[in-house]
C-alpha cells in the first residue's frame, strides 16, 4: 500500500530543541523565585516524562517538601508552564532555533510526490505555530494538513492516542502512512497505533531502546552532508534518507508464496 503520509513529532524531530526548553524552563523557575536549576543531565531524565506540565509535577514530586507545600508548588505548574511557554516561543521567535539537516529537504520530497504531512506531539500548539513560522515562514504551517497536540487526547506519549488522533483526522490506515520520531517514548506511541517509524536520535535521546522502529539513523542527511557509511549501511541509492527510498522501506513489496514465485519466473 502506497504511503500517503508522513506524519512528524516535534521537539528533537522537527528541529533540536530541547536545550531551548530547558532554558524557557529555569527562566521560569528564576522568574517565580523558586530556586531551580535543570541542568542538562537533569533535562536529560526529566524527558522521559512527556509534557511540560507533567514533566514540572514529576519533578515536584521528588522534592524533600512537606504536603502542604507540596500541593502549593503543584497549583503552581499551569503559572509555571504558561510562563515557560513564553520564554520558549519568544526565542524560537527571535530565530534561535532552525530545522534538523534534511527535514526541509525530505518534506519538500514528500511534498512534491503528492504527500501529505502532519504532526504528533504532546507540546502545545503555541510553540508547534512558534517553531514552523520560524523555521518555514508564513508558509509553515499550511504545509501540513493536520497539527496533532498533546492538550486534544487524554493520554500523552507514549500512550499510541496522538498518533490515532493523527491518522483519524488524514482518513488514513496506519499502513498508508510513517511516524518520524526520535525518543523512545515517541516510538512507543508511534508503534502503538501500527505506524512503521523512523528514528533520527538527538542528544537527549540517544542509547534507548529503539528495536521497535523500522529504521534509526542519526539524522536525515543532505547531499552536501551524507550520512556516515552511506549507502551501504542501511540506505541503498544515497547517503543521504529520500522520500521514495523511506516510502520503499515502510512499504516493502509482498512476499510471494512459493506458487506465485514459479509463475513470475516462468513470465520473466
Amino acid at each position: 500500500m502506497a504511503i500517503e503520509a508522513l506524519i512528524f513529532d516535534v521537539d528533537g524531530t522537527l528541529a533540536d530543541t530541547e536545550e531551548a526548553h530547558r532554558v524557557a524552563f529555569n527562566l521560569a523557575f528564576e522568574r517565580h523565585r523558586l530556586g531551580w536549576t535543570w541542568n542538562r543531565a537533569d533535562y536529560r531524565h526529566l524527558l522521559e516524562v512527556t509534557g511540560g506540565k507533567e514533566r514540572i509535577a514529576s519533578y515536584i514530586d521528588t522534592l524533600a517538601v512537606s504536603p502542604a507545600e507540596r500541593a502549593r508548588l503543584r497549583s503552581l505548574v499551569p503559572a509555571l508552564h504558561a510562563e515557560k511557554t513564553r520564554f520558549y516561543t519568544a526565542a524560537v521567535q527571535d530565530g534561535g532555533l532552525g530545522l534538523r539537516a534534511g527535514v526541509a529537504r525530505l518534506i519538500d520530497e514528500a511534498l512534491h510526490a503528492g504527500c501529505r504531512l502532519a504532526i504528533a506531539s504532546t507540546t502545545t500548539a503555541a510553540n508547534i505555530h512558534a517553531l514552523l513560522a520560524s523555521t518555514l515562514g508564513p508558509r509553515g504551517l499550511d504545509l501540513f494538513s493536520v497539527i496533532a497536540c498533546g492538550d486534544q487526547v487524554r493520554a500523552k506519549k507514549p500512550a499510541p492516542d496522538i498518533y490515532r488522533l493523527a491518522l483519524a483526522t488524514l482518513g488514513l490506515q496506519p499502513e498508508q502512512a510513517v511516524a518520524l520520531e526520535d525518543s523512545v517514548n515517541g516510538l512507543r506511541s508511534a508503534t502503538g497505533a501500527g505506524l512503521w517509524t523512523l528514528v533520527t536520535p538527538t542528544f537527549w535521546t540517544e542509547g534507548g531502546d529503539f528495536t521497535a522502529a523500522g529504521l534509526v539513523l542519526p539524522g536525515l542527511g543532505e547531499p552536501d552532508a551524507p550520512l556516515p557509511g552511506e549507502p551501504g549501511c542501511q540506505l541503498r541509492t544515497t547517503g543521504w534518507l529520500r522520500f521514495d527510498e523511506l516510502c520503499a522501506l515502510a512499504s516493502p513489496p509482498p512476499t510471494l508464496t512459493p506458487l506465485q514465485a514459479l509463475y513470475r519466473g516462468l513470465t520473466t
